[in-house]
């Protein structure tokens, strides 16, 4: 992998991951047009590297709400934030469950398969042009609906489902307030980014590749890429939340389903 690639990939990942356009259907697409002879230039480092990357990115635009979470829970009462503590670890479970139980499954599914990646960013396209159709009226995240969106993360581990888009328009969808929608789906995919990363290194610890992949300058460029993508998609993913402008990411998400599906029997 050259430093452009590494560059290109990270840029990739940076955006992709806050934008409602699904980072891992986005990159199964760049490796699959990155690759020589069928043979994808991201190795294991490079991905949990880029991952870490962009969980970085969230802890720099959310750190205040992070240390007035982690100030709530020293007090040790059921305080607010105890309570958003609660409905982040809740809705964690199903893609803890999801994750364990069909681990090779999934890992299957980041194959190359591109009709596939295609065909989920076309529903990942529905779900966002739905969020037009969502309550006027907002209210706050409870339990119950952390848990529903929670599924919907569950869901978003196909490659093609945004998990941003898919967390927050079912978020919007069940009345919760624009704000508190984007800060609870950007928060919630902390911990399950970081335990990717870390299984992913525990794999590469495992089973070292000794490749270009795996160069300081590679991994250096990617990660910067990522991080720097991360922070500038971050921000604005917040504003586009608040302006309810998400319909527009459902046309692009249907082109480039369509562009895949095509590129895929052809």
């Amino acid at each position: 992998m050259s430093l452009i690639e590494a560059i290109i990939l990270g840029i990739i990942q940076g955006l992709t991951e806050f934008l409602p356009v699904s980072s891992s259907g986005h990159l199964e697409l760049g490796k699959e047009i990155l690759s020589e002879d069928g043979v994808p230039k991201e190795g294991l480092l490079f991905s949990v590297i880029v991952h870490a990357a962009t969980a970085l990115s969230t802890i720099v635009i959310y750190r205040k709400d992070i240390l007035q979470v982690l100030k709530g829970l020293l007090q040790f009462s059921w305080n607010e934030e105890t309570q958003f503590t609660a409905k982040i670890a809740l809705s964690m479970l199903p893609i803890l469950v999801v994750g364990l139980a069909f681990e090779d499954q999934i890992e299957a599914l980041f194959n190359g398969n591109i009709l596939f990646v295609g065909a989920m960013l076309l529903v990942t396209s529905a779900l966002l042009f739905l969020t037009h159709f969502a309550p006027k009226k907002s209210g706050e995240m409870t339990f119950g609906k952390s848990i529903i969106v929670g599924l919907a993360q569950a869901v978003a581990i196909l490659p093609g489902i945004s998990r941003s888009g898919s967390t927050i328009a079912t978020s919007l969808l069940l009345g919760v307030n624009k704000e508190q929608a984007a800060r609870f789906s950007f928060l919630m995919v902390l911990p399950p980014i970081l335990g990717a990363a870390l299984l992913k290194f525990k794999k590469y610890l495992e089973a070292p590749v000794d490749d270009t992949l795996s160069e300081p300058m590679v991994l250096g460029a990617g990660f910067i890429a990522a991080f720097v993508a991360g922070l500038i998609a971050c921000t604005w993913m917040i504003k586009i939340v608040k302006r309810s402008k998400l319909s527009y990411f459902a046309i692009y998400c249907a082109l480039v389903g369509v562009i895949a599906i095509a590129y895929g029997l052809l």
